[in-house]
Formats: structure tokens, sequence, C-alpha cells
């Protein structure tokens, strides 16, 4: 399994274009294009999940968590709407939003984590928090994927 980006490469610096919009910052704050290929054959959906681990919070900053997302859909394009379930981040409402680490705290690192799900539906609570929804995602993780981009603030 595979994901990928024509926004940025593995190991790359977020581009301004999927930074924040707040807080001093003045990104573009919309999502990134993603690919996702070699989806295993028993998979029967897919999940998106966008987190920062260097987040100076219990369990990092979730950016990002797309559930139920239909196995034939290979690619997310910049910026789209989002049909299927969007669910709470840390920002407490649905939908992306972009690297806005603290000023000084260092690198930080930005994983988006494409998830093969045994179940077509997970059934989630949009005001569910986000470490329960992953830490319900990756209990029907057949496999996954991940692409890193990084971002400071000086």
């Amino acid at each position: 399994m595979k994901i990928y980006s024509n926004s940025f490469k593995n190991g790359d610096i977020l581009p301004n274009n999927q930074v924040l919009n707040a807080y001093g910052l003045s990104g573009g704050n919309v999502s990134p294009q993603l690919s996702f290929d070699d989806i295993p054959n028993n998979a029967k959906s897919l999940a998106l999940v966008c987190h920062d681990p260097d987040a100076p919070k219990e369990n990092g900053w979730y950016h990002w968590l797309v559930l139920n997302i239909p196995i034939n859909v290979k690619a997310f394009d910049e910026g789209m709407e989002i049909p299927y379930l969007e669910t709470l981040t840390d920002f407490n409402k649905t939908g992306y939003d972009g690297a806005a680490p603290p000023v000084g705290h260092g690198v930080h690192h930005y994983n988006f984590t494409i998830y093969a799900l045994d179940v077509e539906n997970l059934e989630v609570s949009k005001d569910m928090p986000p470490k329960m929804t992953e830490d319900l995602i990756k209990s029907h993780a057949i496999e996954s994927s991940t692409i890193t981009a990084i971002y400071e603030r000086k």
C-alpha cells in the first residue's frame, strides 16, 4: 500500500498552501493532493489521518480525519470538498486545518496516513475525540502507509 502527494515529497517541508491561516500564520490552509495505490484486495474501505506527534499536547495534534472512503477512491485533489465522513480534529471542528506549531518549538512532523480497513463503514460520532477515532481506525486496519512533511515556526 502506498500514499504519495503532488503537493510535497516524503520528508519535504510542508508547502505554505497546507499551513494554517490563523495564529499569525498566512498559509493557504488547504488540504494537500494525496494519491493511494496498491490497496489490499481484502480492504473494504479506507481512512485518512493527518497527525502531528510533536505537538506539545498529550497524543500530539490531529489535523484531519476522513473515514468511510470507498476503496475505489485513488486520490484527493488539493483543497477538494471531501464527500466522506470527516470527524472532529484537535481544532474542535471537522475538515482539514494546516500546520501551526508554536513559535520556537522546533521541527514538527505532519504524518498523512492512509489505512485500509476490514469494514465498509466505521460507526463514529462526529464529536468523538480524535485519538479515540484513530484508535478505532487502527483496530480495523489491515495495512497502512504514511507520507510525512515537516514544518517549523521560528
